[in-house]
């Protein structure tokens, strides 16, 4: 009877012990697949974000107006009065650095989401923007609040004309995004991956990031992403030069019968010496690509025209 006990009392515990073995293997193998799973989508970009500012504090920029443009996106007003345009150690075609003196103009606080250009296409029945080389699932760039890819020079001139507003001159697209400093990005004179999404995955996202997503590298007049996520389309051709004869007051770019407009702000490809907000790049206006947007601007309107 006594040994019956023991064998029963040590299966009891044989049987116990089996089962709590079994359960810490369980919870060690759903952490490490759940590890693995999220290694692998990371690893294909699926997980968009990874990555979570330390930065938080940003300046107030409620002293600057702000309205609503006719297709529903807040703009704010960029004040009359000078900029230093152009830098003096960058490219040939960045300098030499000159004094601009700009009216007031209202400019998008962000870049032309793929919602908002959805309902442009609806509503004036064109071609949706096609992105013909991208060396992933096509996919990853799709999502309403991810900026518009894939539009031409006239696509983004349409849009902007259709929400009663025009694209920015190259010098207005840079006081926007500098300030009336010297700075060499949005948020001053070095680069950190927190402030913006240019190439590599440090920032948190693979490719396209939702639009205002870094809101610790917005600029002194308050505009998201005017370094990374998608370079946009400015109104201006592009001649290397221009800068040597800039005239002092609202420069409207060179007149050329060439088809290279200016391109400004980096994009989610470009590394963070490409993206400091004096560079330059030209395009042919009816280039497509998965890196080039919109960002619209505004003449200011007219007096007793309500604004907030």
């Amino acid at each position: 009877m006594e040994k019956s006990s023991r064998v029963l009392i040590g299966s009891i515990i044989f049987v116990f012990a089996s089962f709590i073995g079994m359960m810490v293997l369980f919870v060690y193998e759903t952490s490490k697949n759940k590890r693995d799973v999220e290694a692998m989508l990371a690893k294909r970009g699926i997980k968009a974000r990874a990555f979570q500012p330390l930065v938080t504090t940003t300046q107030d920029f409620s002293m600057y107006k702000t309205l609503t443009g006719d297709d529903g996106r807040e703009m704010v007003e960029v004040p009359e009065g000078p900029f230093t345009m152009g830098i003096g150690d960058g490219d040939p075609d960045e300098g030499p650095p000159h004094p601009v003196y700009l009216q007031t103009f209202y400019i998008d606080l962000k870049e032309v989401t793929q919602g908002d250009y959805e309902r442009y296409v609806k509503m004036t029945k064109r071609e949706a923007p096609k992105v013909p080389v991208f060396e992933d699932k096509i996919e990853k760039l799709i999502s309403p609040d991810y900026p518009v890819v894939g539009v031409t020079w006239n696509d983004a001139f349409g849009y902007c004309r259709w929400a009663g507003k025009r694209l920015p001159t190259e010098a207005e697209w840079e006081k926007a995004a500098r300030g009336e400093g010297k700075r060499r990005y949005p948020w001053g004179e070095k680069f950190d991956h927190q402030f913006a999404n240019v190439d590599g995955v440090e920032d948190g996202f693979q490719y396209l990031a939702p639009v205002g997503s870094f809101e610790a590298g917005r600029s002194p007049f308050g505009l998201y992403d005017a370094t990374g996520n998608v370079a946009e389309w400015v109104l201006d051709d592009y001649t290397a030069d221009y800068y040597q004869q800039t005239p002092y007051r609202d420069p409207p770019g060179p007149k050329t019968d060439e088809v290279f407009k200016v391109i400004r702000g980096g994009s989610w490809r470009e590394s963070r010496l490409g993206a400091r907000v004096t560079k330059r790049f030209s395009a042919k206006m009816w280039r497509t690509d998965a890196t080039v947007g919109i960002r619209c601007a505004k003449d200011p309107p007219s007096e007793g025209a309500p604004s907030t």
